[in-house]
């Protein structure tokens, strides 16, 4: 062998140890402890007992949400009916029949107060209120009487109506420019 060879030999000799010396290191993990395997459980089930708690608060709060608007679709579609209503018995007290005003006024009482156990109640609007678009809907705007009148509503066009706390229809309004 020449003494090159030697050398050569002699340099993957020697880096070979320096090689498995990193590869050891690379390959030692340190394995937890059995307290740190335990808090890693704990957070692990204290955090799933939290998100079935936000769980069970969110599908009770829906759940009663539910209860409350059951109704809403029946509700909704029986108002256009009780505008109808509405205006037949303006209507019949233009006539002045009394005996038919009499039992008209009747029927539409019963039918208010039944709705109005189920929760439907009549949002008044009147002449002279402050305009609010969360609750109001202006259907158009007409220049105002007098300046006490500006930006606020003239008449009320369409009763708004709410099922418990929700509006189910806003009412439709007239506000002065």
């Amino acid at each position: 062998m020449s003494t090159e060879d030697k050398i050569q030999e002699e340099e993957i000799y020697n880096t070979k140890p320096e090689a498995k010396t990193e590869e050891n290191q690379e390959v030692i993990i340190e394995e937890p402890t059995a307290e740190e395997i335990i808090q890693l459980e704990k957070d692990k089930y204290l955090r799933l007992f939290a998100e079935f708690e936000n769980y069970k608060k969110r599908t009770t709060k829906e759940r009663i949400e539910l209860f409350k608007t059951a109704g809403q679709e029946l509700m909704t579609s029986l108002l256009p009916v009780m505008d109808d209503f509405d205006r037949g018995l303006a209507e019949i007290k233009k006539a002045k029949d009394k005996e038919l005003l009499k039992g008209m006024q009747l029927i539409n009482d019963k039918l208010k107060k039944t709705l109005e156990q189920k929760g439907l109640t009549v949002m008044t609007v009147k002449s002279g209120d402050a305009f609010d678009a969360d609750i109001h809907e202006a259907i158009t705007q007409i220049p105002a009487p007098t300046d006490k009148l500006k930006g606020k509503v003239i008449d009320c066009i369409e009763n708004g109506y709410k099922l418990g706390d929700k509006i189910i229809r806003f009412p439709k309004v007239v506000i002065g420019q």
